[in-house]
């Protein structure tokens, strides 16, 4: 499928449609929202999202018939929007933390989210263009995954948070070189007090929202190139991720900490995308010290075996999850908050 200039524009003036309209009919008056609103809307993005990849899955063959588009951009789309459902602890952490009232909490999300969104499309190009120019470049996203892994189960397993909001360096920063109001005024992000113009602490956990995600950036752009070296659909799966992160924030409030297995799952996945990387790297091998540059005959992991491992994962993730913490309530353990 080729992708031109033309159809790149078109994709983000209506990206950023959706973001104002979004703006407009939900955040722009501040309330919080309430389930159905908050799952109607998320069902409305997943079933966007549906469709596009159901074009791609028809029309990205072209006259082949080959439906690998469609596969690639579902399988990119579930991995992106499983790794979001981890950001979301992270996000209720920094919104927890700067005590943003609920009503204001949806201003947050979506201005940090399309802040991201456009961090995100500039990591992608960056890796894009890395990708073609070097294929030795899927030896380093393999073993960065392979690390990010095994550490994001190790700290599971010892219970360690490190994310400690006033610890963040822009925060920091931002209170050393921007004055920051000590209250809240309405959901502005900019106010005076006494004549002095300062950010309000909307302002200040809206960036903090949209920085850490672009923190976990450096693990989702490594994964979903593992799944396709298609940038238009690396980006495409990660905007329609985005798009629903904000109604999922919500829908899943008071659901996030029963799946207690959700960072081992998500563990599993990232290793078998490193995994899947570095036979890729392997496979197109161009470096002297390995097999003499030659490339090396080893298997490789087709797109379709990629989309079920990662659907099974997640699946047997969620179902051990509430068993276990339903499991743990009957036997008169700590409910989960």
């Amino acid at each position: 499928m080729e992708v031109h200039a033309i159809t790149w524009v078109i994709t983000a003036v209506v990206l950023l449609g959706f973001i104002t309209f979004d703006f407009v009919s939900h955040v722009r008056k501040p309330h919080e929202p309430t389930m159905k609103e908050a799952g109607g809307w998320m069902a409305f993005y997943v079933i966007l999202a549906c469709i596009f990849g159901g074009f791609l899955w028809y029309f990205g063959g072209g006259d082949s018939g080959d439906h690998s588009k469609g596969v690639e951009f579902f399988a990119g789309y579930i991995t992106e929007l499983s790794l979001s459902v981890d950001n979301l602890f992270i996000f209720a952490l920094i919104i927890g933390s700067f005590k943003v009232p609920r009503e204001y909490q949806q201003k947050v999300l979506l201005i940090g989210i399309a802040l991201a969104l456009i961090f995100r499309g500039i990591f992608i190009g960056i890796g894009a263009a890395a990708i073609a120019a070097w294929s030795w470049v899927f030896y380093i996203f393999g073993i960065f995954l392979l690390y990010t892994a095994i550490k994001l189960i190790v700290d599971e397993i010892r219970d360690e948070d490190e994310t400690e909001v006033n610890d963040m360096l822009m925060v920091k920063l931002t209170r050393k070189f921007i004055p920051v109001s000590e209250e809240f005024h309405g959901d502005k992000l900019f106010t005076k007090v006494n004549g002095k113009k300062m950010v309000t602490p909307l302002m200040l956990a809206l960036v903090s929202v949209g920085f850490i995600d672009l923190m976990f950036a450096f693990d989702s752009i490594p994964a979903i190139f593992g799944l396709t070296k298609d940038p238009y659909i690396v980006f495409t799966a990660n905007a329609f991720a985005l798009m629903g992160l904000r109604q999922m924030y919500f829908l899943l409030d008071g659901l996030l900490d029963r799946l207690v297995f959700l960072s081992y799952g998500l563990g599993v996945i990232l290793a078998f995308i490193g995994v899947k990387l570095v036979l890729h790297a392997l496979h197109e091998n161009s470096l002297p010290f390995i097999n003499g540059g030659q490339p090396l005959h080893v298997p490789e992991v087709s797109t379709v075996t990629s989309l079920i491992v990662i659907v099974g994962v997640l699946v047997i993730t969620a179902v051990a999850s509430l068993v276990k913490t339903k499991r743990d309530e009957n036997m008169g353990g700590v409910r989960p908050h």
